[in-house]
């Protein structure tokens, strides 16, 4: 069990800068109290606080079997805590590497009709139950929770998410690995009718693979996140599944995760592969590691000016540091 020693920069106010947003949570935990929240969610919620205009036009039956199985907004952990705002839900969609559909940022113009239901992952490898796993009985078997993170990719920019998700250890408890197990191999969806890139770019190391050692993956912080902002991950966020290792730099949060494999040796990832000297297989977040083209000591926080000290791990030492002794 972790336990954190809240810091006196660790409260609600400054964990989000979104009316809309902290306005709806605060609704529903309030109604919690009444029974009523569940109900909120599924028929008003939406409406009165603006938390998807699309799902709100559907008629209550079609909305709640749209929502059924699902808990967004899920509860938040208050265990994850923020020194910063969080970044504008309209900036963070805009502003995506998913080289998949796109070298540049605007992932989010090339997502429409991204099918990600139904939607499996395959686990593999030394594990006593492999087999395929659709990802909604995931969801409905683990349930999720909120968490407010840091995200900083390597190319020296940053944001602060609100991720929704289980974390992995649960689904490692599932399937149960072999103890010869030494590390997680992830890879992402390979469809060439469906990720224009890995026609355009046919050279690259498709699929997108990344890995974990064991005991990262089964770390406290490690989150298979299905939602952001309170709903279903968007297919420029990875929908419907995704990795997230919140001390790591942002490229080892591999999406649209279709394979899981336990092996014995550490795996070939995507870009520890194009440049081994640039992107180091474990990659966490250090500042005084200097990328070969540009320093790290600062980053640049998405939708305001602010410039901010990089974080060694990303801020979030007291969870993983021991990993690395």
């Amino acid at each position: 069990m972790f336990i954190k020693v809240k810091k006196a920069w660790d409260t609600e106010s400054s964990a989000t800068d979104e009316v809309i947003y902290r306005g709806r949570r605060e609704f529903l935990r309030k109604s919690a109290g009444y029974g009523i929240a569940a109900g909120v969610a599924l028929y008003g919620a939406d409406t009165l606080f603006g938390l998807s205009e699309a799902l709100a036009a559907l008629p209550v039956k079609e909305r709640k079997a749209a929502l059924s199985g699902y808990a967004y907004p899920a509860p938040r952990n208050p265990i994850f805590t923020l020194d910063r705002p969080l970044t504008d839900e309209t900036v963070a969609g805009r502003y995506n590497n998913f080289y998949e559909f796109s070298s540049r940022k605007n992932v989010y113009k090339y997502v429409d009709g991204f099918k990600t239901r139904p939607w499996t992952v395959k686990i593999s490898g030394l594990v006593r139950k492999p087999g395929v796993y659709d990802v909604e009985k995931l969801i409905k078997k683990f349930g999720v929770e909120e968490r407010l993170y840091r995200l900083r990719c390597v190319e020296a920019w940053a944001m602060a998410v609100p991720w929704t998700g289980f974390p992995m250890r649960k689904l490692l408890d599932m399937v149960e690995p072999e103890s010869s197990a030494k590390y997680v191999v992830f890879k992402t969806l390979y469809d060439r009718k469906v990720f224009r890139q890995q026609t355009i770019r046919f050279w690259l190391p498709w699929p997108y693979t990344e890995g974990l050692t064991m005991a990262e993956a089964a770390n406290e912080l490690t989150l298979l996140a299905t939602g952001i902002y309170g709903h279903e991950l968007p297919g420029q966020h990875g929908a419907p599944i995704r990795l997230v290792t919140p001390w790591k730099y942002g490229f080892k949060s591999i999406k649209s995760i279709v394979s899981i494999e336990f092996a014995e040796k550490q795996p070939p990832t995507f870009w520890n592969t194009l440049g081994p000297s640039e992107y180091a297989f474990t990659s966490n977040v250090d500042p005084e590691v200097p990328h070969p083209r540009w320093s790290q000591a600062t980053e640049r926080m998405l939708g305001s000016k602010e410039r901010r000290k990089t974080l060694k791990y990303n801020g979030y030492g007291e969870f993983v540091a021991g990993l690395y002794r």
